[in-house]
């Protein structure tokens, strides 16, 4: 079993910026992927960035350029740095854990970007 605690969601105004980070704990191999998605209402969670164990990022379209993904292997621990903020940006954000084909998922964290 794995456990994810996020934090670093908020309210921030457009233009701002914030930092997600999601620590993971339990049993936990060398080989795995972490990675943040968001959903809205109404829309099916997305994703927005991940960083396998080999540090290699895969983001999407809306994040590139604004967004950062790095993460901290000793301590299990993935960052989002978020840049740029726009309104559309909100929406509450989840972390993600996948290891040996099993996929954990944080409680998830509110963001929003408004003024």
């Amino acid at each position: 079993q794995v456990q994810l605690v996020e934090s670093g969601g908020g309210l921030v105004q457009p233009g701002g910026s914030l930092r997600l980070t999601c620590a993971a704990s339990g049993t936990i191999f060398r080989s795995y992927t972490m990675g943040w998605y968001r959903r809205t209402p109404g829309k099916q969670r997305e994703l927005v960035a991940i960083i396998p164990w080999d540090g290699r990022t895969n983001y999407a379209d809306s994040a590139k350029d604004r967004f950062t993904i790095t993460r901290d292997s000793a301590k299990n621990t993935v960052y989002l740095q978020m840049n740029s903020l726009k309104p559309e940006d909100t929406a509450v954000y989840y972390c993600n854990f996948a290891q040996l084909g099993t996929t954990y998922w944080g409680q998830g964290t509110q963001v929003t970007v408004s003024s």
